[in-house]
């Protein structure tokens, strides 16, 4: 496909985000998960009838009781395959991670998918369930009681800017977006597709498989195996290139759902290999870059984001490896968070990576400049460093000169304030 007439077709969608896709309906309702009346705690994803959906899930041993309730779901035979089937709706709470609460909380979990499945006439199976909080704290299964019924009647196509509210917990703003596409694919000739979504993420963020809670939709006719095939590509590519902390959450939950809603008449689903699903690729893989780098400009107390470049390396992989070390070096979060044009933390992060490269061979920029060449200091203008580092996003990019290996990691800065946060969490 040629990505510049794709992107010439391609538009970001005013106010966008998981339900500017056709079919789909969202609430966000105060159920009582929080003690404050105003915060919204509870949010639903509906469709009309069930959809294609695919979901991956994090890879955190001490996984919560909803993430295991979910897999199940998306691994039911009936409903497709491993990772992906039909689905009906995602009922997302906040403020209680339902994680370390053994056989009562898997109960309460299905018993949040039998609820949902009774208020939306479809089976317990069809609903999939998410949570964010404290960990180690039995969730109640009233406020599901009471909210759920309630988000079912403020469900509406307007409804996901509260729905997005509704997930969130040290974030500091609700994360969305969508775009629009024209399809040139012969097949979908003409037809106007739609991907969006929202996400919630601002600290104990590493992800190993997407990040915090997401929910991504479109209303083009993918097939379930083609869209869990292209969320899982672009899930490594977006999400699991975030850190904001390095440690990686026990209720990770990304799912995509499709509607077909947008699909011209008589249109076969979107099967992987053709032109369409390498359209919908590229447009899930813009929606899912905005809401990567929200989730890292929204990192706990942070007041940067930062991107991480490596190239020069010998693989991908090692790139990758490189990229993550400074990322997650407290030592080069606070010297951003200082406005410190320190290189030398930034070289000692990449020597202690496990990366294969000689020191000599070595080139590191910080904002465009120069600060070592060959491995040794390069003299720059510290005055011009300071003022560059008054920009929103800061770019430290590494050329490590042992082979063709790249990799771009999103992060953020590390300031008191996140100590606070974090030593505050849970009072």
């Amino acid at each position: 496909m040629d990505n510049e007439s794709f992107e010439a077709r391609l538009r970001g969608v005013p106010d966008g985000g998981v339900t500017s896709a056709r079919g789909f309906r969202a609430a966000g309702v105060h159920a009582g998960f929080r003690k404050n009346p105003e915060r919204l705690d509870f949010a639903l994803i509906a469709a009309e009838h069930p959809v294609a959906a695919a979901g991956v899930f994090t890879q955190n041993r001490f996984c919560a009781a909803p993430v295991t309730v979910s897999r199940a779901h998306l691994s039911r035979a009936h409903l497709g395959g491993v990772g992906y089937g039909h689905i009906r709706a995602l009922a997302v709470n906040s403020g209680n991670a339902n994680a370390a609460t053994g056989e009562d909380g898997l109960r309460v979990a299905r018993s949040t998918c039998d609820i949902v499945s009774q208020v939306l006439a479809c089976e317990p199976d069809e609903v999939l369930v998410a949570s964010t909080g404290v960990i180690g704290q039995q969730l109640p299964l009233e406020p599901f009681e009471q909210g759920v019924p309630a988000a079912a009647d403020a469900l509406s196509p307007a409804g996901g800017a509260a729905a997005a509210r509704a997930i969130m917990t040290t974030d500091t703003r609700p994360k969305e977006y969508a775009v629009t596409y024209v399809s040139a694919d012969p097949a979908y000739a003409g037809a106007v597709f739609t991907v969006g979504g929202m996400c919630k993420g601002s600290g104990m963020i590493m992800p190993n498989m997407a990040t915090m809670i997401a929910c991504l939709t479109t209303d083009a006719p993918v097939e379930p195996a083609c869209l869990h095939e292209a969320l899982r590509a672009t899930v490594d590519r977006t999400f699991n290139c975030v850190t904001v902390d390095s440690d990686t959450s026990t209720n990770d939950t990304c799912v995509l759902l499709a509607s077909g809603e947008a699909a011209p008449e008589g249109a076969a689903p979107i099967q992987a290999g053709t032109l369409a699903a390498s359209e919908f690729e590229s447009a899930l893989y813009v929606v899912c870059e905005a809401l990567a780098r929200a989730i890292a400009a929204d990192g706990e107390g942070a007041s940067r984001l930062v991107t991480v470049t490596v190239t020069g390396a010998a693989s991908d992989a090692e790139a990758d490896v490189a990229a993550r070390a400074v990322a997650n070096s407290p030592l080069v979060k606070c010297a951003i968070a200082g406005h410190d044009c320190n290189w030398g933390r930034v070289a000692a992060a990449l020597g202690k990576s496990g990366a294969a490269f000689d020191a000599e061979n070595v080139a590191i920029d910080i904002m465009g400049i120069p600060v070592c060449r060959g491995g040794l200091t390069v003299p720059f203008d510290e005055d011009e460093a300071l003022r560059r580092f008054e920009a929103p996003e800061i770019f430290i990019t590494a050329d490590l000169g042992a082979g063709a290996g790249a990799a771009r990691v999103w992060t953020c800065d590390l300031t008191h304030d996140y100590v606070t946060i974090n030593g505050d969490y849970r009072t």
